[in-house]
């Protein structure tokens, strides 16, 4: 089975002023190929932060990462940026949508910053709306969805481009528990049926139980 994320002794400190804290402390990490991984841990372990520096969103202290089988630690910021952009999706616990533009137009957005024409961009964005469910709702502004129809566009928007790697970080925290299963049987569907990589934050046990692997994180470090 091919390894799509390799971390090797992740190190993430944060300064201030005098006082330097090490939030991941030696972490090393595997992911393979089509594998659904969530990182679990108490408020304070690190999840988000390793997830973080997996994801190209941050730079570690120190140690190494691959994605797909390429270092990328000593990629330039602009190259880190073409390579989120055209491999990785990101869903986020408060949306992340663009107040200004619907749900269509929001899921638009990845393939727009591609290069790829109005059309063929639109037809895709609409494929994927039917595919979360919200067909009915691509004309609304965020403002006028609700939390659970929001983040159903977030993960649209996410998967537009058919990325690699699919990050998300804690994307039902804000959301009832009826949103929140439709986000993760969403979630199961796209690995199950896709074959994409997921990799999530979560501190739902009923949800860490959906993923084929749990990571259990406590004070930077990984403990199981």
């Amino acid at each position: 089975m091919k390894t799509i994320i390799e971390v090797k002794g992740i190190t993430k400190s944060f300064t201030d002023g005098l006082v330097v804290t090490q939030v991941l402390k030696g972490i090393d990490f595997a992911a393979h190929e089509g594998e659904f991984i969530a990182i679990m841990g108490r408020s304070g372990a690190g999840k988000s932060t390793l997830l973080y520096q997996m994801s190209l969103l941050d730079n570690p202290t120190s140690g190494s990462i691959k994605l797909n089988g390429h270092p990328v630690d000593n990629l330039t910021n602009s190259e880190k940026t073409q390579y989120r952009l055209n491999e990785l999706g990101y869903v986020f616990q408060d949306y992340s949508l663009l107040p200004e533009l619907t749900a269509l137009e929001n899921i638009m957005v990845p393939l727009l910053m591609q290069g790829v024409n109005i059309q063929n961009t639109k037809k895709r964005a609409m494929d994927v709306l039917v595919g979360v469910g919200l067909d009915h709702r691509s004309g609304n502004l965020p403002s006028e969805l609700s939390g659970g129809e929001q983040q159903r566009v977030s993960v649209a928007r996410a998967i537009i481009h058919k990325p690699k790697i699919l990050f998300a970080d804690e994307p039902t925290a804000n959301l009832d528990s009826f949103s929140s299963r439709q986000v993760m049987d969403i979630f199961k569907k796209l690995n199950k049926e896709e074959g994409l990589t997921i990799i999530m934050v979560t501190h739902e046990e009923e949800y860490g139980r959906i993923a084929d692997r749990i990571v259990r994180l406590s004070d930077g470090q990984i403990v199981k």
